[in-house]
């Protein structure tokens, strides 16, 4: 049997997203040189939002871009055998030399996703900083990766699974925590 517990509803992921926008522009003294790079899927809606609400704040539009770091994936043989790999582009339309990226991401888990948006962004370039937005940090790192923005932290076992719905993918925001009896 699988328990099902909301964590966050609607309103609570709205204030998060708040929260982390008003932050990043604190700690950046605006949006000159931000980038905000999504990790598809989810963390480029998450990352779409945050820009939204920054350019309300701050008057002015912040740059966006997409990441999809499956071809940086540690796991990429033992994950894809047979299919392969899925490749998607990389959707960054600005030079990231010199600029400060905040990577956005749904879950922050045991790092490795962090690792591959790493390789991603410094095969682009060499940005002066990169930063780490998520909506949920669960604990279990099995890399030196801290996020320096969190929604939520959310410490669970390594037999929970947090599931992150967005309604731009799945008709509804929610983050909930799944596990078995």
């Amino acid at each position: 049997m699988v328990q099902v517990t909301e964590l966050l509803d609607a309103q609570a992921m709205n204030r998060a997203l708040t929260r982390i926008a008003h932050e990043i522009i604190e700690r950046n003294k605006g949006i000159d040189n931000v980038i905000l790079v999504g990790i598809k899927t989810r963390g480029t809606h998450l990352a779409r939002r945050l820009a939204e609400k920054i350019e309300k704040i701050e008057g002015k539009k912040v740059r966006t871009g997409e990441l999809d770091i499956t071809l940086y994936r540690d796991d990429l043989s033992t994950k894809f055998i047979g299919d392969g790999p899925k490749v998607q582009q990389v959707d960054i339309d600005y030079v990231v030399n010199n600029q400060k990226i905040v990577l956005v991401d749904d879950v922050l888990y045991t790092g490795r996703t962090v690792r591959a948006a790493l390789d991603a962004v410094m095969d682009l370039g060499r940005p002066s900083q990169i930063q780490l937005a998520v909506l949920i940090d669960r604990g279990h790192r099995e890399l030196p990766i801290r996020a320096d923005y969190v929604g939520k932290n959310i410490p669970t076992s390594s037999s929970e699974r947090i599931v992150v719905q967005v309604a731009e993918v799945d008709g509804k925001d929610q983050v909930t925590l799944m596990k078995t009896n």
